[in-house]
């Protein structure tokens, strides 16, 4: 295993404290490195407050300052934070408007925010995301939550932005989960630093199709297969799953895992406009890059989320976070 690490001990918090120091401009990081802040709160506006386990950067403090969050814990490597961080999270970014968690379905992270929501001393609540197609809603803890958190993290933080309530905020969530499916496949594993070595064995002709973000077993090994192919087996998931009707617009995200390179993204970024067209859609919005990460990994996953007049709107709104930023 080759990282540029010091120790696995102290890894996360001089990541965090590099990340800081170069952001400074826009977060600030708790001096008990328990969360990352928006250095420039907005008063009266109902506080969003994400996080998870490491290893997923950007996501999230990535996605803290305008228009985002005002706050994201980081675990260690993909192990969830505690409910303590969240609430001395809650309680620096708090301006008695409220707070929203925005929660990945994992049995960890959401015990742990649910927890967390019932010791804060101000009005908490929690939205939980569960976009993943790979894995059934019947089945155990439910779908994952993966790069569909993001484009709810951008949506809700819009509107959070523009002074809506913690309840229209919730309402808001729930829709654009429920509009929003993701699926990836994996082409290599990754290697967590404190156990050096890959979290699962690939050989180097196969790939994991419906992988998550940890290395959870996707739904099935196969052969590696073209661009084409790929695009093709995961618009075919989502859409079948999300049933948009045709003729609609959608936002197309093409996320890299954390290994492929930005050539590769936006072959297959081309390679599922194209399925989409064929079912009738069109990507009237876009985003390509690593957003939601799994350490190393080399692949990639698709996210389609289904837009009305309000969502275009929201996600054209300004923002302006370390990780993303525009305006319009």
């Amino acid at each position: 295993m080759k990282k540029f690490m010091n120790s696995t001990e102290t890894m996360l918090r001089e990541s965090l404290a590099g990340f800081a120091l170069c952001h400074r401009d826009i977060v600030a990081l708790d001096g008990d490195f328990r969360f990352v802040s928006r250095r420039q709160a907005k008063h009266g506006k109902v506080a969003l407050i994400s996080g998870g386990g490491s290893g997923h950067e950007p996501l999230h403090a990535g996605f803290v300052g305008h228009g985002m969050l005002d706050a994201a814990c980081p675990g260690q490597i993909f192990t969830s934070p505690t409910p303590d961080q969240m609430v001395a999270a809650a309680e620096a970014v708090a301006t008695g408007a409220g707070i929203l968690f925005i929660v990945k379905n994992y049995a960890g992270d959401v015990m742990n925010f649910t927890l967390a929501a019932e010791m804060c001393s101000t009005h908490a609540d929690s939205l939980v995301i569960d976009d993943d197609v790979a894995v059934e809603r019947s089945g155990q803890g439910g779908r994952r939550g993966v790069a569909g958190t993001m484009i709810v993290e951008k949506l809700v933080g819009a509107a959070a932005e523009a002074g809506a309530g913690i309840g229209a905020l919730k309402r808001l969530g729930v829709s654009v989960n429920g509009a929003t499916r993701s699926m990836g496949v994996a082409l290599t594993s990754c290697t967590a630093p404190a156990v050096g070595k890959p979290t699962f064995d690939i050989a180097g002709n196969e790939m994991e199709v419906g992988v998550g973000i940890h290395g959870e077993p996707g739904r099935r090994r196969v052969a590696m297969m073209r661009a084409d192919e790929i695009a093709e087996e995961l618009v075919h998931a989502i859409v079948q799953d999300l049933e948009p009707p045709s003729g609609c617009e959608v936002l197309l995200m093409v996320n890299g895992l954390g290994a492929t390179p930005s050539l590769e993204l936006h072959l297959m970024y081309n390679a599922a406009s194209r399925q989409l067209a064929k079912r009738g859609l069109k990507a009237s919005r876009s985003i390509v890059g690593n957003y939601v990460t799994s350490l190393d990994m080399a692949g990639c996953s698709i996210t389609v989320t289904v837009l009305n007049d309000e969502l275009t709107s929201l996600w054209d709104a300004p923002v302006h976070t370390p990780a993303l930023r525009w305006r319009m």
